[in-house]
């Protein structure tokens, strides 16, 4: 997770890894990294948690779990 992106979830090649902005909603944060994922690099839609192109499952920032299970709760 990280501050200043120009977008929601923005996929850095370089690093092999999808940013997060810190302060964005989490079901906007799923929605966006799914898209990255299916979209973007080609990995198959997956029900129960999403999954890199490769089939592995993908792991989210630790520091957006309590806001996950708040979204989820409300």
């Amino acid at each position: 997770m990280t501050d200043g992106l120009a977008g929601i979830a923005v996929w850095d090649p370089d690093e092999v890894s999808i940013r997060v902005a810190r302060s964005a909603p989490a079901g906007d944060v799923l929605r966006e990294v799914a898209d990255i994922l299916m979209v973007d690099l080609g990995a198959p839609a997956s029900r129960g948690g999403l999954r890199c192109f490769c089939g592995m499952g993908v792991e989210l920032p630790h520091e957006l779990l309590p806001r996950l299970l708040a979204a989820e709760a409300g």
